[in-house]
């Protein structure tokens, strides 16, 4: 006496459990969009960029940048500005990796990576993340967060950057500054009137 309803539900219950179960797998490399850089950024008073053995260090007094050790440029605030609204506004997006043995594949290994380091006033750092080039995708970046309050698999994690971002983390002190302008002589009109 078989119930052909009670077959058609016992299928259904199958195939909708099927259907998460699916879904679930699909979605367990993925993220949501979220920014790398989830802080306060005026917080922020020093950043460190190093890219194998070539390093910089910015540094904010008051409202001002500059670039440490170095007196003879004044800083590009461009540079500055696609720092804090390009570099720490990317998300972290698709998840390619989450095994260690990985990182030097995707260049976000200590020593191939591109080192971003925030810091407060304290020189606490509020913020840490590994950049690498891919290889193939000119339009992404990769991203290793080592931030010390991020869970453990998070730290192991390596995600795809939602953009391409890394030209913006460049070790050159000409990059970052250039040499003050000369002040430009003021004619008043007295003298081009020839008086």
């Amino acid at each position: 006496m078989n119930n052909p309803l009670k077959n058609v539900v016992i299928i259904a219950v199958i195939l909708v459990g099927l259907y998460f179960l699916t879904n679930y797998n699909q979605n367990a490399n993925l993220t949501k969009q979220d920014v790398i850089f989830s802080g306060n950024k005026s917080d922020i008073i020093k950043v460190l960029i190093q890219s194998g053995e070539s390093a910089i260090q910015l540094e904010k007094q008051d409202s001002i940048w500059s670039i440490a050790g170095i007196d003879t440029l004044v800083i590009r605030q461009n540079r500055i500005d696609d720092l804090f609204d390009k570099v720490l506004e990317v998300k972290r997006t698709t998840i390619r990796s989450k095994k260690e043995s990985n990182w030097i594949n995707y260049s976000v290994d200590d020593s191939t990576g591109t080192h971003l380091i925030l810091l407060d006033e304290s020189d606490n750092t509020i913020g840490y993340f590994v950049f690498g080039r891919s290889k193939s995708d000119w339009a992404h970046n990769f991203v290793r967060l080592r931030n010390k309050n991020e869970n453990k698999d998070v730290l192991k994690n390596v995600y795809e950057t939602s953009e391409s971002v890394i030209h913006h983390l460049n070790t050159s002190e000409t990059y970052w500054g250039e040499k003050p302008k000369e002040p430009e002589l003021i004619s008043t009109e007295v003298d081009s009137l020839g008086v």
